[in-house]
């Protein structure tokens, strides 16, 4: 697969591109990400589904500029897909002709199937969760895909879409209409004869608009959308009332953003309904979609669409770019386990620590990497948002903070107060600190030495290989939790 390659998702509502960058063979990042709200269905519904001249050249100006991003930043792969407006416009051949002759780009009009699909492939991958089903509302239709311990059951798409119950319904204030549609749609679902998980991942514009609506309702302490979950019985009632409100002054009540006015209330409709009729519990939020679904078609083409195991792209792409030594970086990673193990008896913390302890040693020397004054603090936002794939919010707050505070003194309760929501208790905070601070007080030099570690009571004693005073003076310095002394042997 290229190194550079960009992905343009034609939406009946919004066009999406995004350049991602391969670091090594699984790992990626993203280093572009470009919406247009072209609207290409604009107008089709109520004209037997024909593609309308005016949001046609919007869509193709749009294009343009995307693919002089792409050029730009030297993308050697474009894939470009198109979904509902385009596969149900009678004269969609008019405009796909008109942008492979004049701009030299294929598009691929995808099926409802396989568009669902996508979306699925993306969340497996991309999110901590293997047990849901994703739901896609966008302007025309509606994908489904049912996600069972990390492997796709079945998609379905629906022809559900925000544009098309505005144009059909709530144009004509048929509000009883649109519930009717949607529930005659729904039934396909049921005749799926399939178990529907209890837990939705939420893909597109509208979902994670209201996903946006309810973080700023509950004050909730981090800024990042992919992965953010609640639970469907407490906010169900708010999208409601967005679906019935009145005028903009009313969404603008909401905390809705006036580029989401036009369509905001059906999809509020459109997701209560699913979200009533299926009886789902929890709702994830996701980031990615159909962009990030047909990358990952791409690229694990050999591998079932699946990572392997105990891969974590966001770890992996991360070391690739900003690691000062990768053997450094392992060394650090092994030792993580010999501290946590012989301090086990002390601590008890679970199987899930242990792997963020690891993760946090492999990614300490990040902060170095971009300034090596306050390089702690430099890797905390930096951390906290580059691990975006495949990691729960509240992992994500342990790895930064266990970074953060890899440092002499243990934290203290206002050191996490702003965070403390998505954090495990201070106890576990300050075993996290202690360990990530004595693993790299025992390679202060980069000798990366064969310790030999064994704990007797409360006294753990560590066996250098050689002795220095550097590593054992900064030893020394470390504050401990709970009491527990140190004997350098």
């Amino acid at each position: 697969m290229s190194k550079v390659t960009t992905i343009i998702d034609i939406g009946s509502n919004s066009m999406r591109m995004v350049v991602l960058q391969k670091s090594s063979r699984f790992a990626f990042s993203l280093i572009n990400e470009t919406k247009s709200r072209v609207k290409i269905s604009e107008g089709c519904y109520e004209n037997d589904g024909n593609l309308q001249d005016i949001p046609m050249q919007r869509a193709y100006e749009s294009l343009k500029s995307f693919l002089n991003i792409s050029n730009a930043l030297k993308s050697r792969k474009i894939i470009c897909v198109a979904t509902s407006a385009l596969r149900d416009a009678p004269n969609s051949k008019v405009f796909i002709n008109r942008v492979r002759n004049e701009l030299g780009l294929n598009i691929k009009v995808i099926d409802g199937e396989k568009e669902a699909y996508f979306g699925g492939v993306a969340a497996s991958n991309l999110l901590h969760d293997d047990t849901f089903v994703t739901v896609d509302i966008g302007g025309g239709s509606t994908e489904f895909s049912f996600v069972r311990n990390g492997k796709i059951e079945k998609s379905i798409s629906l022809n559900i879409g925000t544009v098309r119950i505005k144009e059909l319904y709530f144009n004509k204030n048929n509000i009883e209409g649109a519930k009717n549609y949607i529930f005659d749609n729904l039934k396909k679902i049921f005749d799926l004869d399939i178990e529907i998980p209890q837990k939705v991942v939420g893909i597109g514009g509208s979902i994670r608009a209201l996903s946006k609506i309810v973080m700023v309702k509950n004050q909730y302490p981090l800024d990042i959308l992919h992965g953010f979950t609640y639970d469907v019985k407490n906010e169900i009632s708010l999208f409601d009332r967005i679906s019935r409100a009145k005028d903009n002054d009313d969404l603008k009540s909401f905390g809705v953003k006036k580029d989401r006015f036009d369509t905001i209330k059906e999809g509020a409709f459109i997701f209560k309904t699913i979200l009533d009729e299926l009886k789902i519990e929890k709702v994830v939020t996701s980031g990615v979609g159909v962009r990030e679904g047909v990358y990952l078609t791409d690229l694990l083409r050999n591998s079932n669409h699946k990572f392997p195991e105990n891969f974590n792209v966001s770890v992996r792409s991360l070391l690739d770019r900003f690691e000062i030594d990768d053997k450094q970086s392992a060394y650090l990673g092994n030792n993580a386990k010999k501290i946590f193990d012989v301090l086990k008896p002390l601590h008890n913390l679970d199987e899930k620590s242990r792997s963020l302890l690891v993760i946090s040693s492999k990614l300490h020397s990040i902060g170095s990497t971009l300034n090596f004054y306050k390089s702690n603090d430099n890797a905390f936002d930096f951390i906290l948002n580059g691990l975006n794939y495949d990691f729960l919010h509240t992992s994500r707050m342990v790895v930064a903070h266990t970074i953060k505070f890899s440092k002499k003194s243990l934290p203290t309760k206002s050191d996490i107060s702003k965070y403390e929501d998505l954090l495990p208790s201070l106890r576990v905070m300050q075993w996290m600190s202690f360990m990530i601070s004595l693993n790299i007080a025992v390679n202060q030099d980069f000798s990366r030495p064969n310790v030999e570690y064994s704990l007797k009571d409360n006294l753990l004693e560590i066996n250098l290989p050689n002795k220095s005073f550097l590593i054992e003076s900064n030893i020394d310095k470390l504050e401990t939790p709970e009491n527990l002394e140190i004997k350098i042997l």
